[in-house]
């Protein structure tokens, strides 16, 4: 395990999850739970089901309500068969998407398009891709040393977009899945509000029995939206600008637990990235919505964020960044060390990491 800059270790494949745990004999809050005490570095292990044991009345979880959309399209273009995947919603109708070739098992960046690329996707649907993604829409450039992975584009539907990606979309998915799945394996028991191209997977263990019991614990509940785009393991670019809204219920709670003494607990990277956002240098969470393009790191300290609740990301990960911010770097380095020794799982349908203070 390589300790400088961001973490870098070896992912073994067998710790990377190919399905959800309802696949394996479990229920989906029966995945394991890594526990991360900065004060005093301890390690411990637990299963998801015992957050109501590990969290004190007082503590406000700051959870995302936004739904995954079915935002993987197979098209066709000159150059060949390809996927296209959905990625950010922009202005004036436009998308960011990513083009992909079609690949056994998956599918894999396609990265010397260019400029009026047309993709012609089932059911008479037509996307155009436009100009790199740039400084024109709220994301920066992104390309990797081979080539552009994102690009702003046109899409041109027979139907309403939601009707149009029940008929023909599916959720995106890696090479490390083993096979498609319904949006239903995608979504958190909070999603209501669909836009996100991939699910914001930090919330995927809860269901609706422990929440029951985490509220009978006296922990509170505060939601927000946040719609992610796509984050392929293949390039860890730093995070990119993103649609988010927190409402003025939610900045109360987090204001009130602040004002308390208690703690606010993150579900999600994308959690941490609303609620930092909305703070101002006092620590007091404002409601508001818009684009984000705020990126974590060590050198930014957290004004709101008390702890988190997140998966394992991949060596290198932009997210390990954020990771640092929250745990310590001492103390990211001993959960992944553990989490490789323990045979944690990996990724979407894998096992949880909470790190508190």
């Amino acid at each position: 395990m390589t300790m400088t800059g961001l973490l870098d270790f070896d992912l073994p494949a067998a710790l990377e999850a190919s399905g959800p745990p309802e696949e394996r004999g479990l229920r989906r809050d029966q995945v394991r739970l890594m526990v991360a005490r900065r004060h005093d570095g301890v390690v411990e292990h637990h299963r998801f089901t015992d957050l109501a044991d590990l969290l004190v009345p007082g503590d406000v979880l700051v959870v995302n309500t936004s739904a995954t959309l079915p935002a993987a399209l197979d098209g066709e273009t000159t150059g060949g068969p390809a996927e296209l995947h959905l990625s950010t919603r922009l202005q004036s109708g436009l998308w960011m998407v990513e083009l992909r070739h079609r690949a056994v098992g998956g599918s894999r960046p396609w990265l010397d398009a260019t400029p009026g690329t047309i993709v012609q996707l089932k059911g008479g649907g037509v996307a155009e891709l436009l100009v790199p993604a740039s400084g024109d829409a709220p994301v920066p450039a992104l390309a990797t040393g081979d080539g552009v992975r994102l690009w702003v584009a046109v899409l041109t539907l027979p139907s309403t977009l939601d009707v149009y990606l029940a008929a023909y979309g599916r959720p995106i998915r890696y090479g490390y899945v083993s096979h498609d799945r319904p949006i239903a394996a995608y979504q958190t028991v909070f999603a209501d509000q669909p836009g996100s191209a991939e699910m914001p997977s930090a919330a995927r263990p809860f269901s609706a029995e422990l929440v029951t019991r985490l509220v009978s614990r006296g922990v509170t509940f505060a939601p927000f939206v946040l719609h992610t785009g796509v984050s392929s393991p293949e390039a860890h670019e730093p995070p990119y600008a993103e649609w988010y809204r927190v409402g003025v219920d939610t900045a109360a709670r987090v204001n009130a637990a602040r004002a308390a003494g208690h703690r606010v607990i993150a579900v999600g990277t994308t959690a941490v990235r609303a609620l930092e956002t909305v703070a101002d240098d006092t620590g007091v969470a404002h409601p508001t919505q818009g684009w984000t393009e705020l990126v974590i790191t060590p050198d930014r300290p957290m004004a709101v964020v008390d702890g988190l609740i997140t998966g394992w990301h991949e060596p290198q990960a932009s997210h390990l960044a954020m990771l640092q911010a929250v745990a310590g770097r001492g103390l990211l380095e001993a959960s992944y060390r553990a989490a490789l020794e323990e045979g944690y799982l990996w990724h979407e349908f894998g096992d949880s990491h909470l790190i508190l203070p």
